[in-house]
């Protein structure tokens, strides 16, 4: 019967949800062991009678489980993963020009911002880098188009 049920599996890294089915099943001493079935076999071996009677398993990245815990569960692991994925992109955008406008700004060199922290940044240096307050045009174009670069970079994660 476990064979012909249909399984969810969810990686929540990738943000990957498809329906599958249980592959090869081993039964030994210590339970049931098994595998889905292609194209998703590479996940196993896994506990069988775990998967049946919890109703998820995890399988490194990945959660395999029933229809109904999915149901139960889906919210708490869409958040989840795509907090994981932000921090993933946050980690692979991070380059050196990035690196130079929150040195400009007085911004952490490392870590997440939000666009507050980076107008609070601009706010506090505009008061003496402006030519009005005694700065010179050189060094408010300088903070300003950091602000404004750092903004349209971490517009879609606020």
């Amino acid at each position: 019967m476990t064979d012909k049920t249909e399984w969810v599996v969810w990686n929540g890294s990738l943000g990957v949800l498809d329906r599958v089915a249980i592959g090869h099943i081993e039964h030994g001493a210590e339970g049931r062991r098994a595998c889905l079935a292609p194209p998703y076999d590479m996940v196993g071996p896994f506990d069988l009678d775990e998967l049946e009677t919890q109703g998820r398993i995890a399988f490194g990245a990945c959660f395999v489980m029933s229809n109904e815990r999915w149901k139960q569960d889906q919210v708490d692991l869409r958040i989840e993963g795509q907090e994981k994925r932000r921090a993933i992109f946050a980690r692979l955008d991070f380059d050196d020009e990035e690196e130079e406008r929150r040195e400009t700004l007085g911004l952490p060199s490392e870590g997440p911002i939000t666009a507050s922290d980076i107008n609070a940044a601009f706010r506090k240096l505009a008061k003496t880098a402006h030519p009005d307050a005694g700065g010179s045009n050189e060094h408010y174009r300088r903070i300003a188009e950091a602000r404004d670069a750092l903004l349209d970079q971490y517009a879609d994660r606020v």
